[in-house]
């Protein structure tokens, strides 16, 4: 999976999720607690940026993080301590083949990992597998099929789609977050439930205009420059405009719309 991560492992990147995970930690996270004493396996923790929302979250539950790359475990180790936070563990791992004993977990936490692999169905089944009978699974995904923006140019859409487009070219989906219900039902878990997670930005609300659409969602899109340019799927002046215009819902008349879902399940 490291090799398919469309958006790198710059410390740009690793700022930009931090910075994500702050500004919609009280929209994605809303009633995700976990009991004292239980088990947590956090699948695909990357920087740690969702890692330290769930351990304030659920100070008594026990974490256990893994993520394929070493670097960002590492990364992971040093924000949680700058934290003082003490009850995750960190492990490098891969999710298609678990260290882990069957049935081990109470309740597993996937976060923006679905959306970067190819085979999201035997991902969850293998998750399954570490979970305890009757334990939860709660995955988080977004959807950039439901990006509406004002005010919106050719250009802006341009590079968004470029956005989409290297994401696609590495076989992963950008729009997986409508797909939640089936991927979960389809790989056997019941009592399924998904929500949308809608963030609406304007001028009225300074700090979501900055933290989201500047340090989220803009950041996100000029992190595939290189790739974009390079494979032809925009001229480098389309590119400045798109980059220029999308600035402008950041401005007084400024929207912005995403859609995020979160889904639970049980074993």
């Amino acid at each position: 999976m490291k090799e398919r991560y469309v958006h790198g492992y710059s410390k740009e990147e690793s700022d930009r999720l931090v910075d994500q995970a702050n500004i919609l930690a009280d929209i994605l996270h809303n009633n995700t607690t976990y009991p004292k004493g239980s088990k947590v396996l956090e699948v695909g923790c990357g920087v740690g940026a969702q890692t330290l929302i769930l351990a304030k979250n659920s100070p008594d539950s026990k974490i256990t993080s893994i993520d394929i790359s070493e670097t960002s475990i590492n990364m992971a180790k040093s924000l949680l301590k700058k934290e003082f936070i003490s009850n995750v563990e960190f492990q490098v791992a891969d999710l298609f083949n678990l260290p882990f004993e069957h049935e081990t977990y109470d309740h597993i936490f996937v976060c923006f990992v679905l959306e970067h692999l190819e085979d999201p169905i035997s991902a969850l089944k293998s998750l399954k597998r570490v979970l305890k009978k009757e334990g939860s699974i709660t995955v988080i995904e977004g959807d950039h099929g439901s990006c509406y923006f004002y005010p919106e140019s050719k250009e802006a859409l341009k590079t968004w789609e470029c956005l989409i487009e290297c994401q696609k070219t590495l076989n992963c989906n950008p729009m997986i977050g409508r797909e939640i219900y089936p991927l979960l039902k389809n790989s056997g878990f019941k009592n399924i439930q998904v929500l949308p997670k809608i963030v609406y930005v304007d001028s009225s609300n300074p700090k979501l205009v900055e933290g989201f659409n500047e340090k989220t969602i803009i950041a996100m899109v000029e992190g595939v420059k290189d790739q974009a340019i390079d494979s032809g799927m925009i001229s480098i002046e389309s590119w400045e405009k798109g980059i220029k215009d999308l600035y402008k819902t950041t401005e007084n008349d400024g929207v912005f719309f995403y859609n995020f879902f979160k889904g639970t399940g049980i074993k």
